[in-house]
């Protein structure tokens, strides 16, 4: 069972604003052959939502917000380092 903060971070949405900032390490020292989405998080959480609330895309709207936002400064950062 989740705890307060835990639900609370997830109803949120926010509780990662700098999502990339906080993975670019794990990223950057990868293999080459490995796959790896910093913003795996972020879409896990609006799967989750949509289950919760009846797959009603409006009640989801701040996590895919959220994942959005995750993977566009994702693929900036892509595109400024290769």
């Amino acid at each position: 069972m989740a705890s307060t903060s835990d639900r609370q971070s997830d109803s949120s949405g926010q509780d990662h604003p700098n999502s990339w900032s906080n993975t670019e390490q794990r990223f950057t020292n990868k293999s080459a052959s490995e796959y790896y989405d910093p913003c795996q998080d972020f879409a896990d959480r609006s799967l989750k939502c949509m289950k919760r609330n009846n797959f009603d895309r409006e009640m989801c709207h701040d996590y895919f917000q959220a994942y959005r936002d995750c993977k566009k400064q994702w693929l900036t950062q892509k595109k400024l380092s290769g």
